[in-house]
């Protein structure tokens, strides 16, 4: 007995119910004509939801494991959904007729075999299109990106464009957003039976030259000359906020790190900053450029 329905799916007479449905909506998304325009594919489409329609239903899937294909007459499904659909009738009407009242009525199949309605849970469309297009939420309906986000605007937050689809969208990026963050424009997504999904963006910060970052910390690397080095001083630091004045402690070292409490990142979630580490880099001026005596009496002089 042909078993053409589980063919249609791609799956085999003992496959499970969770094996039904996953066939159905992998090859929902791959014909559905809102992704799908290749000629066949509509055919196809309304194929894949009959099958479906009969196979995920435990009675109608009883019912067709009993009788197989001599139901359609002794036609594959998916030769007898095409001469259907040639015949100007609706597959799925003629299906509800199959299993509603019997082998008879627009099918003209047989006589009566008691089978039970075919109502669809799906709902059917007056184009043989599912309303719901298999899934279980709205989240099948999600597209999904990835969009590299300049570090300022990361930390600071702000508004960013990006290119989708052929259509610009200006997206609001909140501060201390970090590398996987994942945003979400509402109603950017698929489009099915009045529903619209949402466009998941997977955000890249991108890197600074001017600072690292680690979690809410930040970290930059400061030049101080010798002298401030050696005799401290003020020094003026740019923070992504604004500029601050750092004190320069006497006999200051290379790499020595400095706290700014406060100048990192403010959190995403509670809005808490945290902090900015400075790591000092003395720069040694060059001998050429100093005054020969001092050289000189630097040459004696220095431990």
């Amino acid at each position: 007995m042909s078993n053409s329905l589980y063919e249609a799916l791609g799956i085999n007479k003992n496959a499970s119910a969770d094996e039904i449905k996953k066939a159905y909506r992998r090859l929902a998304r791959k014909y559905h004509p809102d992704i799908n325009k290749e000629k066949g594919a509509e055919e196809k489409f309304k194929e894949i939801n009959a099958a479906y329609e009969i196979l995920s239903d435990e009675k109608k899937r009883k019912q067709y494991d009993m009788y197989g294909d001599s139901m359609f007459g002794g036609q594959s499904f998916s030769d007898f959904s095409r001469s259907a659909g040639a015949g100007g009738a609706d597959i799925n009407d003629i299906l509800r007729n199959l299993f509603g009242g019997g082998f008879g009525g627009a099918g003209g199949f047989g006589n009566s075999s008691g089978f039970g309605g075919f109502s669809g849970s799906r709902g059917f469309n007056s184009n043989g299109f599912s309303s719901s297009f298999g899934f279980d939420d709205e989240a099948d309906l999600d597209l999904e990106t990835k969009v590299s986000i300049p570090f300022d605007t990361a930390i600071l937050g702000g508004e960013h464009s990006i290119s989708f689809d052929g259509e610009r969208i200006k997206i609001k990026v909140p501060h201390g957003i970090k590398n996987g963050d994942k945003l979400r424009i509402s109603g950017k997504g698929r489009s099915l039976g009045g529903k619209k999904g949402n466009l998941i963006i997977k955000v890249q910060v991108e890197p600074s030259n001017e600072y690292e970052r680690e979690n809410d910390d930040l970290y930059k690397k400061l030049d101080i000359s010798l002298k401030t080095a050696l005799f401290g001083g003020k020094v003026e630091v740019s923070t992504p906020r604004k500029s601050v004045s750092v004190k320069i402690p006497p006999n200051s070292k290379n790499n020595q790190k400095i706290r700014l409490k406060g100048y990192g990142v403010q959190n995403r979630k509670n809005d808490i900053y945290g902090d900015m580490y400075l790591s000092l880099n003395v720069i040694l001026p060059s001998i050429d450029t100093l005054d020969k005596a001092f050289v000189k009496e630097l040459e004696v002089k220095l431990p």
